[in-house]
């Protein structure tokens, strides 16, 4: 995570009960100072018309922006975003999304037609959509899916861990990274929202021209439908999540032909489509 004009955690006591069992379980009930994660409303307007408020943490909010804008299809591409102002408000936070003229007229347009509005509690996904021809559907990606090495898998895992550094101190926050095919970790974005992290990690991508076919994404949280929609917003082909994907998810994910692990592990993940894609498996009978 980038630096934060604005605490990403604040000090919190607390009591610490035993309830028996194991070292902390043991005695009686103590004090404890411990960091917990910050939550506050962001409100995203685009060339000063309100669109949505979402509760986020307030970091790597113009990633946030960009990556928002891109995966709600408000914009097709971050060239139609001119600039980003961020300001502090009474009881939250305002980002305003300069659009190109045109990218507004056809914002405008949409938002008339749909009259969608986004009260967005934390990791709000689907939040405002009135009827099921609204749901989000994004084209097949046209490039190619890479073969993904087993062992970058395991070493994108174990990095992603280790760059995690607000959960560590807070316990409360999900993540979503971007990694090379070698594995390497090029970007990390935490958030108390799960989708949010994501949006971020996106936006972070875009603004530095990363390729979404030289990589893969990664997440913390359950791969649901929306989560798939994001990364195919993006252009990725690979998704690899710590917990379990949906049914819906799934089916997104073989419509598009993305390549789905979940259920990942340090020692083992669980290849939901596109096994024939990823390199190192060795299959028992």
């Amino acid at each position: 995570m980038t630096t934060s004009p604005f605490p990403t955690a604040v000090a919190a006591e607390a009591l610490l009960l035993p309830l028996g069992g194991g070292p902390a379980g043991e005695g009686p009930a103590r004090p404890r100072a411990l960091m917990v994660a910050a939550e506050t409303a962001v409100a995203l307007a685009y060339s000063s018309v309100p669109f949505a408020v979402m509760m986020a943490t307030p970091a790597d909010l113009e990633d946030f922006a960009y990556g928002f804008s891109v995966t709600e299809g408000i914009v097709a591409t971050p060239a139609e975003i001119r600039g980003v102002t961020l300001r502090e408000e009474d009881r939250g936070l305002a980002l305003d999304i300069t659009l190109e003229a045109a990218a507004l007229r056809r914002h405008l347009a949409q938002r008339r037609a749909r009259e969608r509005s986004l009260p967005g509690r934390t990791g709000c996904g689907l939040c405002g959509i009135e009827g099921l021809d609204a749901l989000p559907a994004a084209a097949p990606p046209a490039a190619p899916a890479p073969v993904l090495e087993a062992g970058a898998i395991h070493a994108a895992l174990g990095a992603m861990e280790a760059a995690q550094a607000l959960n560590r101190e807070t316990r409360a926050v999900h993540a979503a990274a971007w990694a090379g095919l070698d594995g390497g970790l090029r970007l990390l974005r935490e958030d108390v929202g799960r989708h949010n992290a994501l949006d971020k990690l996106i936006g972070a991508a875009l603004r530095r021209g990363e390729s979404p076919a030289e990589g893969f994404l990664l997440i913390t949280s359950r791969c649901s439908f929306e989560m798939v929609e994001k990364a195919a917003a993006f252009g990725a082909r690979s998704l690899v999540a710590i917990s379990a994907p949906t049914s819906l998810a799934l089916e997104r994910a073989r419509a598009l032909d993305m390549t789905l692990l979940a259920v990942a592990r340090r020692d083992a993940v669980t290849v939901f489509h596109g096994a024939g894609r990823v390199a190192g498996l060795e299959c028992s009978a």
